[in-house]
């Protein structure tokens, strides 16, 4: 089974590049499963309601998260709603949302699992531990595990990766907007890539008019960041499942 993961989708030129080519990239690439990041597609700052709707209604399976997940207030009551969304398993206890989506798919029953890093971010908790956590508790008919670790650190992402080696199918970052080249199957089969970049404006910086941030830079003064305009690009990785709860195959996009 083929799974399609998308990179961050960013505002409303991310939302745009989405709805034009995903499509064509289903019908290329037969996925059983979508998955993409949402968490900055409501104008470059979290979900709303009508925007994941707006997603799903799109083809894609599940949205996962990750820091920016609460920016808008009305997550906070409707993540619990929608189980096609979530957030990051190692916020501390009693934070709304769930972590784990199980998606069924003729043989296939994958579970798409979202961590989130503490290098450089916040003090979440330890994302080795939680994922041995969620691990050990899926249901016994779950195939295959899809991690989206959205995280700031290289090292923390590829250390994460070789620590669940084997455990799972794909292993894909998020948080930097910057996709990598270097997707690769590592030793004991699992799919990895440090970034799948994003889906959003190519003329802004990480999606965000480009003007502001440099005045950020110059002033260290607060500044109101707003989407940057002009033409996307979409990236994200096609993933291969073999048979075994591994990957045979990885192949990175960019439309």
């Amino acid at each position: 089974m083929n799974v399609l993961v998308l990179g961050d989708i960013f505002g409303r030129p991310g939302r745009r590049i989405v709805a034009e080519h995903l499509p064509e990239l289903i019908e290329e690439y037969r996925p059983g499963l979508v998955v993409a990041n949402g968490e900055n597609a409501a104008g470059g700052f979290g979900l709303t309601r009508k925007v994941a709707e707006e997603l799903f209604a799109l083809g894609i399976h599940v949205l996962t998260s990750g820091n920016h997940i609460w920016d808008q207030k009305e997550m906070y009551t409707y993540i619990s709603q929608e189980p096609r969304i979530i957030r990051p398993a190692n916020y501390p206890p009693d934070v709304p949302g769930s972590s784990v989506f199980i998606h069924r798919s003729g043989d296939f029953a994958v579970a798409v699992m979202n961590l989130i890093g503490r290098v450089f971010m916040a003090d979440y908790d330890c994302p080795f531990r939680k994922a041995d956590a969620i691990l050990a508790e899926l249901p016994e008919d779950v195939s295959h595990v899809v991690v989206d670790f959205h995280g700031e650190a290289t090292s923390e992402k590829i250390a994460l990766a070789r620590y669940l080696d084997g455990r799972i199918s794909a292993f894909v970052g998020t948080h930097t907007h910057v996709p990598t080249a270097d997707e690769q199957i590592l030793p004991k089969g699992t799919a990895y890539i440090t970034d799948l970049g994003m889906c959003g404006p190519i003329n802004g910086i990480l999606g965000v008019d480009p003007e502001a941030v440099i005045n950020k830079f110059l002033t260290q003064l607060p500044t109101r960041f707003s989407v940057a305009k002009g033409p996307a690009a979409l990236t994200g990785v096609v993933i291969t499942l073999d048979g075994n709860g591994t990957a045979e195959k990885i192949v990175r996009l960019k439309v």
